[in-house]
């Protein structure tokens, strides 16, 4: 049963395809849980020949793991970067020389620095195991880490602010709290700079990024306020694509 899937860099010939010229579409890989695909600029039949000059001839070595894969770097000199197309700036950075690392990504990109060029090598991990049974201990339930509300304005707050990096732009720049304003009023016709700014620092206390006002010492200033919410969102997955929907319907409830 194959569990990792490898899309390697288009070529010009691709290119040409999608123009409508001719139908180019990569070849893809598939491996099985231990199989190996070695690729560089010039490797063995089987293998994943990338031609390009600036590409070590044996340049690494992906491993198909049962639900993840491992990556080999078998350049002397070149540090490979693995994205994660859907994780807002999300990457493992594989040193050289270094053999076996796993990434846990289930979509991912490695880019190789190439002469100039960066080349892209895909790899999914479409594989998911999960356990469905219940673990059968009594007692009380496991507190969330996180509690928020959906329903609530502020929510649509940190999800307007997360929007940018959702959508597929991981270093894109976050929107202002005029931007939020004017991205929320459709749904929230009383949204005002006041109210967007409120619910920031409403959020900055709730997800614990700073004391709340009822602790005897004031906390210290918190900078980069948005960065710190939208980078804990996004890394926690509090906020998801699927979740963006709140931007086009007004939430049920009012917090204030």
């Amino acid at each position: 049963m194959y569990s990792i899937i490898v899309v390697p860099p288009p070529t010009p010939e691709d290119t040409r395809g999608r123009s409508g010229d001719r139908a180019g579409t990569p070849a893809q890989f598939r491996l099985a849980p231990g199989e190996r695909l070695v690729f560089g600029r010039s490797v063995a039949e089987g293998g994943l020949r990338i031609g390009h000059d600036g590409v070590s001839r044996r340049a690494g070595e992906i491993t198909a793991h049962g639900t993840f894969w491992s990556l080999s770097n078998l350049s002397s000199h070149q540090t490979y970067v693995v994205e994660n197309p859907e994780g807002a700036g999300e990457h493992v950075k594989v040193a050289p020389g270094r053999l076996d690392a796993p990434i846990p990504f289930e979509f991912s990109r490695i880019v190789l620095p190439a002469a100039g060029d960066l080349l892209p090598v895909e790899v999914w991990a479409p594989r998911h195991d999960y356990l469905h049974a219940a673990d059968g201990t009594d007692g009380e339930p496991t507190a969330p880490a996180f509690s928020v509300d959906r329903t609530k304005r502020y929510f649509a707050v940190l999800a307007a602010l997360c929007e940018p990096r959702l959508r597929g732009a991981p270093h894109a720049p976050l929107p202002t709290v005029e931007q939020v304003v004017e991205r929320l009023r459709p749904g929230w016709p009383a949204a005002s700079r006041t109210s967007v700014q409120w619910n920031i620092d409403y959020l900055a206390v709730k997800l614990r990024l700073k004391p709340g006002p009822e602790t005897a010492e004031a906390g210290a200033r918190l900078n980069g306020k948005k960065e710190s919410l939208v980078s804990m969102a996004l890394r926690f997955d509090l906020v998801r694509e699927d979740d963006l929907v709140v931007l086009t319907a007004p939430p049920r409830q009012v917090p204030r």
